[in-house]
C-alpha cells in the first residue's frame, strides 16, 4: 500500500483509498504526529521541565534587575505601559501563521526566552561591555554610544537568535519555511521589546518623579511615544532578518550542502545586527538623524518585508492547491476540498458553517483540526518534491491520512459548502446538507493513551 520514501524530485506516489483503510505505520499510542521511542531523560516532560526551570530562573533574575534600577513605583509604571503593544504585535504575527499555524508551545518559549533569557543576557553582557570600554578609554560619554552601536546589537541580535536556533534544532518539524522563521523571530523579539520598555519606561518615571515633571511634557510621555508609538515594531524588525535566514535554510533542498543551509542563518543574524546599529546610531547622533534613518529605511524596511510574508502565505496556498489534488484523485478528499481548502475565507466559512450544525463547537473543532492536518500533508508532500523528507515519509503521511479519515464523516460537507459559497464551484447546495454522523470530537484523540 506504501512505498519508500521518495528521492529528490522523485513524484511521491499517493496510496489509493480503500473502503477501510489500514495504516499499519501508525503506532497505536502515537500523540500529534510520528515519534520513534526515546530514552527518559530524553522525554517530552524532562525537557520542558528544564526549560521551564530556566526560563523561570531567568524571569526572577531580570525583574529583580529591572526593579532595582527603576524602583517599585517605576517598574510598576512600565510594567503597565509595555505590556500595551504586545497583544497587537502578537496578533499580526500569529495572523501571518493562520496557513499552517505552528504550536502555541513554540511561540510561547519564544517569547518568554526574548523576555527573560535574551534580556537577562543583554543587560548583563551590555553593562560589562559599557564598563569595560569606560574604563580602558577613560570616556564614558563614549562608551555609551559605542556601547549602543556596536556592542548592543551584536549582544542582543546573538541572544534572540538563539531561541529561533533552538526551535529549528528541537522542533524541526514545525520549523519549515519563511513564515515559521519570522513568527519565531517575531514572538522572540516582541518579549525582549517588552522587557526592555519596561527598564526604559521606569526609569523615565524615576526622572519625572525626580523633577516633578508630568504630563505631555514628561520624559516618560516622550518615551512611550518614541519606544511604543512610533516604532513598536524595531526589534521585530530585527530579529525577522535573522528568522528569515532560518527560513530560507529549512526549504534548502540537501543538495545545497550544509556550508550554504549554515551560511543562510549567519547571514540573516548579519544583517540584524547592522540593521539594529544603523538604528541605535540613529538615536545616539542627534534627533534628525533618527527621524531620516525611520522615515527613509525603517518604514520602507517593514513594508517590505511585510510584503514579504504575505507573498510568501500565499504561496503556501499555492502549495495546498497544487498537492492536495492528487489524494482527491486517490480518493482521500473530495474533488472540491483542495479548492476550498486553499482558501482562508473558504476554511473560515466551513468552521463557522460546520459550528452552526447539531454539532456545535466540536463540530466546529473538528472541521479545524481536519484543515490543519490536510495542510500538513500538502506541504509534506511538497517537502517529498524537494527531496527534504526523512525516512519515516509513510508513517507521517498514514498518520495525516488516518486524522483526516477520523474526521472526514463532519468536515467534508462544510468544506464543500464553503468551496461552493466562496465561488470556487459554482453551483451552491442547501445548508446543512444530508445529516451526516455525528461524533463528539470534544475529548476525541485517536493517539491518545487510553
Amino acid at each position: 500500500m506504501y512505498e519508500s520514501p521518495p528521492h529528490l524530485g522523485q513524484d511521491p506516489a499517493v496510496p489509493d483509498c480503500e473502503q477501510q483503510p489500514q495504516f499499519p505505520a501508525v503506532p497505536p499510542r502515537a500523540h500529534w504526529r510520528y515519534k520513534p521511542r526515546r530514552a527518559w531523560w530524553r522525554s517530552k516532560a524532562v525537557r520542558a521541565g528544564a526549560v521551564i526551570t530556566l526560563l523561570a530562573l531567568c524571569a526572577l533574575v531580570i525583574l529583580a534587575i529591572v526593579r532595582d534600577e527603576t524602583g517599585t513605583h517605576g517598574f510598576l509604571v512600565g510594567l503597565g505601559l509595555a505590556v500595551l503593544p504586545v497583544p497587537l504585535l502578537t496578533a499580526a504575527f500569529r495572523w501571518l501563521d493562520r496557513v499552517e499555524p505552528g504550536p502555541w508551545r513554540n511561540l510561547i518559549f519564544a517569547f518568554a526566552w526574548g523576555a527573560f533569557a535574551a534580556a537577562l543576557v543583554a543587560i548583563i553582557a551590555n553593562s560589562f561591555a559599557t564598563r569595560w570600554i569606560a574604563t580602558a578609554t577613560a570616556d564614558p560619554t563614549s562608551a555609551d554610544t559605542l556601547g549602543a552601536t556596536v556592542i548592543a546589537p551584536v549582544v542582543e541580535e546573538s541572544a534572540k537568535a538563539a531561541a529561533v536556533l533552538l526551535i529549528f534544532l528541537f522542533r524541526r518539524r514545525d520549523f519549515t519555511g519563511i513564515v515559521d522563521g519570522v513568527v519565531v523571530a517575531g514572538f522572540t523579539a516582541t518579549g525582549f521589546a517588552f522587557t526592555e520598555n519596561i527598564l526604559y519606561l521606569g526609569n523615565a518615571f524615576g526622572e519625572d518623579q525626580v523633577a516633578g515633571a508630568s504630563g505631555l511634557a514628561s520624559v516618560t510621555a516622550a518615551t512611550f511615544f518614541v519606544r511604543v508609538v512610533m516604532s513598536p515594531f524595531a526589534h521585530p524588525l530585527f530579529t525577522v532578518c535573522t528568522g528569515i535566514g532560518f527560513g530560507i535554510a529549512a526549504l534548502a533542498p540537501p543538495r545545497w550542502g550544509r556550508v550554504r543551509r549554515v551560511a543562510l542563518p549567519l547571514l540573516g543574524l548579519a544583517f540584524a545586527m547592522g540593521v539594529h546599529a544603523l538604528w541605535n546610531g540613529s538615536a545616539a547622533f542627534g534627533p534628525y538623524s533618527f527621524y531620516a534613518v525611520y522615515a527613509l529605511f525603517m518604514v520602507p524596511a517593514f513594508a517590505l518585508l511585510t510584503w514579504l510574508v504575505v507573498w510568501t502565505r500565499q504561496r503556501e496556498l499555492r502549495t495546498i492547491s497544487a498537492e492536495l489534488p492528487a489524494y482527491a484523485a486517490a480518493g482521500w478528499l473530495a474533488a472540491t476540498e483542495p479548492l476550498a481548502l486553499s482558501s482562508m475565507r473558504a476554511r473560515s466559512l466551513a468552521r463557522d458553517a460546520a459550528g452552526r450544525t447539531p454539532g456545535g463547537r466540536a463540530a466546529a473543532r473538528a472541521v479545524a483540526e481536519y484543515e490543519a492536518f490536510a495542510t500538513s500533508l500538502a506541504f509534506l508532500r511538497h517537502r517529498a518534491h524537494r527531496g527534504t523528507v526523512g525516512p519515516d515519509f509513510a508513517a507521517r503521511e498514514q498518520e495525516l491520512l488516518h486524522h483526516l479519515w477520523q474526521r472526514r464523516d463532519v468536515a467534508r460537507p462544510a468544506l464543500e459548502y464553503a468551496a461552493r459559497a466562496t465561488g470556487r464551484v459554482r453551483v451552491l447546495p442547501p445548508w446543512p446538507p444530508h445529516p451526516a454522523p455525528y461524533r463528539d470530537y470534544t475529548a476525541y484523540n485517536p493517539y491518545r493513551q487510553q
